[in-house]
């Protein structure tokens, strides 16, 4: 195959003449045809177009193939040096004339070096040319009215303009109206309407108000007969005279005819009244495809709905019986929604999002102790626990030693009534929510009086981590608080934060701020308020984390689980350390450690290695291996770690140590009244 040419097609206009035995009408006949050569492999195809009533088998004559020579030369095939210009082919005895060529097919014959010879002239076939002689000189007795509607149903086909529209219906009992549907079928200029049924209205749901048809617009004079309107219109020529039959043919001038007028596009809009078959129909509004359409062939922008339907009556509002007392709430309300008593459903959402996942407890724990005049209670210790996937509340007691008090738990893990709240009322009643729980705020749990003095750090992280949700750890929502009650005494707050640091170190203590804060709010501020921003502006301590005390956890659990294949972890770190650079990836060397199935627990293996990370994230893992071995790099014993108890609420509420102590109070007054100049 000559890939070069491939897709290339030579094209000549070839006829054939044959003879017509035992025919007076015609003596030969000639068929025009086409002969395509084929460049890339030498095939010859012949093709004979169709002509409209020729009676003959037309299209294909000779299928695409090498065709031979005629004798003697059979054993040769044709090939594109036996083709021009006014020159005759022989394909299997049948002699085909060429008479010309298209553009292409010249201009590669020229290139070729083949000197085309001068077109030939094309001959018409005589009897075809006889009868077409026939044809134009008859004319048709009955002409016939071609009536051509395929275009607009191909243009418009599936397009459909829909209004909504209502008929005031004067003979109705009750003179409501009845909203009903316009369908305009583009395709064909016909209209349906159909009803919109309300339910229960007492009507029977019928398919179609209209069916679907031309809709005439209505003729003051009165309906016409059945018959009295066609599309076409006739002429008896010989009346009854023969026979008392007619003779009719078509009469092209509608001598006679019955024009009506039917509902176009162009007569549907907003707000007009249309009549069907007698029924005032108002057109209230329509969908966005009409719009469209009336705006892009008519130029309509206004399309302001008629307002039709009445304001509907307002849903007389859902009593519910009081709370009896017996069960839950939830429980009892849900015997009030159906016949069928269902229990409660729980939010599963928020407790799959809230539940315990790894090291995210979502437990929010306060300490507390009872606000009351005894001296036997004043120092009993209290852990609120506050469980976010639920909204349960559990309070543990702290155990003292010597203080004649058993300790333990001390309320059972449940939801909590705000206290004040009528018992037996219609309406649910109001729980103790999260955001009511922070440092400073007083609680009632079933008649006992909290004061919560403290929150464990993860408490206070969350709080900050969801601001939204707690204003007070929002440090923007407590600075503009602070900023509406300060902002009068600006100068004076200024000289007295500048009095509190004499020797002008720009930061102060937290307790004489907290101070300040207090005299200046006049109690205004809560104690979580002002943590926040002593946690805000606070000068972080830098604590320098103790590797050794890691690579000790480390070294102890390696050894009880007799780990001692530090030697070939080496050999495989190694390997993996193409360019001997002696570092590798954070993670290539935690999935080493994994496939060795190093007994360490995840998070003491992420802190060991983020320990020997270079300033380009990569470990040294040699540096790395050295403080794992326990056999060659033992670390002398430490001190017992205090790990956290697998039972949270076994907290013994000792005050978080903070992360700072002392605070940077001048950018706080940047913050509350601008730069001082």
């Amino acid at each position: 195959m000559k890939a070069e040419l491939q897709n290339q097609v030579l094209s000549f206009d070839a006829y054939v003449e044959e003879e017509v035995p035992d025919k007076n009408q015609e003596l030969y006949r000639i068929r025009h045809c086409k002969i395509y050569f084929y460049l890339e492999d030498d095939t010859i195809q012949v093709i004979e177009p169709q002509v409209k009533n020729s009676g003959i088998m037309q299209g294909t004559i000779v299928r695409r193939h090498r065709i031979p020579l005629p004798p003697p030369n059979e054993d040769e095939y044709y090939t594109i040096d036996h083709f021009n210009i006014n020159t005759e082919v022989i394909f299997y005895a049948q002699r085909y004339k060429i008479t010309d060529c298209d553009q292409f097919t010249k201009n590669f014959l020229r290139k070729m070096g083949v000197r085309l010879n001068p077109p030939a002239s094309r001959p018409d076939d005589p009897y075809t040319k006889e009868r077409q002689k026939i044809l134009d000189s008859m004319n048709p007795l009955r002409p016939y009215e071609r009536i051509d509607t395929l275009k607009q149903f191909l243009e418009h086909d599936g397009h459909v303009l829909r209004f909504f529209c209502v008929w005031d219906d004067p003979e109705s009992m009750f003179h409501d109206p009845r909203e009903l549907v316009l369908h305009y079928y583009l395709s064909d200029d016909t209209i349906d309407i159909k009803e919109i049924t309300p339910v229960n209205s007492g009507r029977d749901a019928v398919p179609l108000f209209l069916r679907r048809d031309k809709l005439p617009k209505y003729a003051p004079t009165g309906l016409y007969q059945p018959g009295t309107i066609t599309a076409r219109t006739v002429l008896n020529v010989f009346g009854n005279l023969v026979g008392n039959r007619g003779r009719y043919i078509l009469d092209n001038r509608k001598t006679g005819a019955v024009h009506q007028e039917f509902y176009r596009d162009s007569d549907l809009k907003i707000g007009e009244v249309i009549n069907v078959w007698g029924r005032k129909i108002l057109l209230c509004d329509c969908d966005e495809f009409t719009k469209d359409y009336y705006r892009t062939k008519y130029g309509i922008e206004d399309f302001t709905p008629v307002p039709y339907k009445t304001s509907p009556p307002p849903k007389p509002e859902k009593t519910f019986p009081p709370y009896t007392g017996f069960g839950s709430e939830e429980d009892s309300l849900c015997s009030c929604m159906g016949l069928l008593p269902k229990p409660p459903q729980k939010d599963f959402k928020k407790f799959m999002e809230k539940d315990r996942s790894g090291l995210e407890s979502n437990i929010l724990r306060f300490l507390a102790k009872l606000v009351t005049d005894s001296p036997i209670d004043k120092d009993r210790k209290f852990i609120i626990c506050y469980f976010l996937s639920d909204d349960t509340i559990s309070v543990y007691e702290h155990t003292q030693r010597n203080s004649g008090i058993l300790g333990g738990k001390f309320l059972e893990r449940g939801r909590i009534k705000k206290p004040g709240q009528e018992l037996f009322k219609s309406e649910p009643s109001e729980y103790f929510k999260a955001q009511d729980l922070f440092v400073g705020a007083r609680v009632c749990f079933h008649g006992h009086n909290f004061l919560l003095v403290d929150a464990d750090e993860y408490t206070i992280n969350y709080m900050e981590k969801h601001a939204n949700e707690f204003s007070v750890a929002d440090t923007g929502f407590i600075l503009k608080k602070l900023k509406d009650i300060a902002e009068p005494r600006s100068r004076e707050i200024r000289q007295v934060f500048a009095a509190t640091d004499p020797e002008h170190t720009k930061v102060i203590e937290y307790e004489p701020f907290r101070n300040l804060i207090v005299s200046f709010t006049d109690g205004a501020f809560s104690e979580h308020e002002i943590m926040t921003l002593g946690r805000y502006y606070g000068v972080k301590e830098e604590y320098e984390t103790d590797l050794h005390l890691l690579l000790a956890v480390a070294q102890e659990q390696l050894k009880k689980n007799s780990f001692e294949n530090f030697g070939q972890l080496s050999a495989v770190l190694a390997y993996n350390d193409r360019e001997k650079c002696g570092v590798l990836p954070y993670q290539m060397c935690r999935t080493i450690c994994k496939s060795f199935k190093l007994p360490l627990a995840d998070d003491l293996l992420e802190a060991v290695l983020t320990m020997f990370e270079d300033d380009n994230k990569q470990v040294e893992y040699k540096k790395f291996l050295d403080g794992l071995n326990w056999r060659e790099n033992q670390i002398p014993a430490f001190q017992t770690i205090k790990l956290p108890l697998k039972n949270e609420d076994d907290w013994n509420g000792q005050p978080p140590s903070l992360p700072f102590k002392k605070i940077k109070y001048l950018p706080l007054l940047d913050d509350l009244f601008g730069k001082e100049e």
